[in-house]
């Protein structure tokens, strides 16, 4: 009865050892969703492919309802590696503290904002005074927090010079929300701005820029900190070899809208927690 006892337990041992083994051969992958899941997923495929082939193991990517649910997912070791936002990425800091970033695109370090219209009498932010107003997600670095510090910095409390103001959820849904007249100007990404128009998804005769906000660190790639610390390192390093000279690769920065990407640290967001904190974002 002893020796099946130890056999059962080696059993189970081995079991155990075979499903961790298998579970740390897959890299999980999540992104906040600050674009349609299709879109997302688009634009992931190639990089996932990439990381696959640079770290020889199994990548998947695991979508996320909302900007919560990446940081609790991080924080429950669930996930392995995210694309946040700056602000996101401030939140997964604190509530873990020990999430990693790896690296950003160049464009991240000088980071903007456009503020845009479809209506024919706005031509700045203030000819917005008493209009309808739409940002992204609560949640977002670049279409929402930033957008709402400069104003406040500049005397506006959005809640109070807006008639109204709603959430879209996401960058592409603001535009559309702008262009389609359900709110009479809203703030998105940059990056997003320009992919837009780049598509011919949004008719720029009839919306346009009307103010850019000043630059701010934003986009990271995060890892928990829980990761192996080799494995974190053949990440970045995967990330670093990103050659905008190598067609493949351009094709996957094309993607990431990335002319390529560089290695940061947690340090280039304190601005951003500064800001979170100075909008009661954060206590």
């Amino acid at each position: 009865m002893y020796k099946s006892t130890l056999a059962l337990a080696a059993g189970f041992a081995l079991s155990f050892t075979s499903l961790f083994s298998q579970a740390a051969d897959v890299l999980k992958v999540s992104a906040i969703p600050d674009e349609a899941p299709t879109e997302l997923l688009r634009k992931f495929e190639p990089l996932g492919a990439y990381l696959e082939q640079q770290l020889d193991m199994k990548v998947e990517f695991i979508p996320v309802a909302d900007y919560a649910a990446v940081v609790e997912a991080i924080a429950a070791d669930r996930i392995d590696l995210a694309w946040l936002g700056g602000f996101t990425f401030v939140q997964t800091r604190l509530k873990t503290g020990n999430a990693i970033p790896l690296v950003q695109r160049a464009e991240d370090a000088t980071f903007t904002s456009k503020i845009i219209s479809a209506d024919p009498s706005v031509h700045s932010l203030q000819d917005l005074k008493g209009k309808t107003f739409a940002f992204g997600s609560v949640s977002s670095t670049s279409g929402s927090l930033m957008p709402r510090y400069f104003m406040l910095q500049d005397g506006i409390k959005p809640e109070a010079f807006f008639s109204r103001i709603a959430y879209s959820g996401a960058h592409d849904a603001t535009a559309a929300w702008v262009q389609a007249g359900k709110a009479d100007g809203g703030v998105l990404n940059a990056s997003v701005w320009d992919k837009l128009v780049a598509a011919g998804k949004v008719d720029t005769d009839k919306v346009k820029v009307i103010a850019t906000t000043p630059p701010f660190f934003d986009y990271n790639w995060t890892v928990r900190g829980s990761l192996d610390p080799a494995l974190r390192e053949k990440i970045q390093a995967a990330f670093l070899a990103l050659d905008p000279a190598n067609p493949q690769h351009k094709a996957i920065l094309d993607l990431q809208a990335a002319s390529r990407f560089i290695a940061t640290l947690a340090e280039n967001y304190q601005g951003i927690e500064e800001a979170a904190r100075a909008a009661d974002l954060l206590k």
